[in-house]
């Protein structure tokens, strides 16, 4: 079997960019699962998967999980997952719990770095940890992601090399809807691949 049969409809040249770019994702939730899966799809060569927790049974609604995952990490549970899907993919999981004091270094060497935490602290603290260690490194988060409906209000806002997908307002409250949280995390992979292929054209004309 050629697995290289899987790009043959990529646009062209993303599986020649992607192939060799290293990616990390901070959470395998909701936005995390979701965007990993998206990234495989479309070539990723080697990610970086974080996350403590265990699958639970109200996860199913909106994360890229299946019933027999539920009580399994869910670094494990996505890495099974994405080895589905392209077996070639090279995969380090971490599960231990994510602080600023060890991402710097957990995430070391990733050309683009994925914020997909669930909590509004730990989203900041992740913003400001990575601005201050790899400031040179692209981070692409996602803030806005509850309720349904509303696709007009979802948009990407950049700010230097901080790159923010959602509606940047919605609360937790409204609850989630799997709808919703993966057309976010999708928003968050589409910037993650155009980040990655501006910066091989730019290299490539140098």
């Amino acid at each position: 079997m050629n697995f290289e049969d899987i790009f043959v409809r990529n646009a062209p040249g993303v599986r020649e960019t992607l192939r060799t770019s290293k990616v990390g994702i901070a959470g395998c939730g909701g936005l995390g699962s979701n965007i990993a899966v998206s990234l495989v799809r479309a070539g990723i060569g080697e990610l970086i998967i974080a996350d403590f927790d265990r699958v639970e049974l109200s996860n199913l609604n909106r994360q890229y999980y299946f019933l027999e995952d539920v009580g399994e990490r869910k670094t494990g549970a996505l890495k099974n997952i994405l080895l589905r899907i392209n077996p070639q993919v090279k995969l380090k999981t971490i599960t231990e719990e994510l602080t600023p004091e060890n991402v710097p270094n957990l995430f070391s060497g990733v050309e683009v770095m994925i914020e997909a935490f669930d909590l509004a602290e730990r989203k900041k603290w992740l913003i400001d940890t990575w601005s201050r260690h790899h400031s040179s490194v692209p981070l692409v988060c996602g803030s806005g992601v509850a309720g349904y409906g509303k696709n007009n209000e979802l948009k990407t806002v950049r700010a230097g090399n901080l790159y923010v997908c959602g509606d940047q307002s919605s609360d937790m409250k409204e609850g989630l809807c799997s709808s919703r949280v993966a057309v976010v995390a999708n928003m968050q992979a589409n910037v993650v691949i155009e980040i990655l292929m501006k910066t091989a054209h730019s290299n490539e004309q140098r």
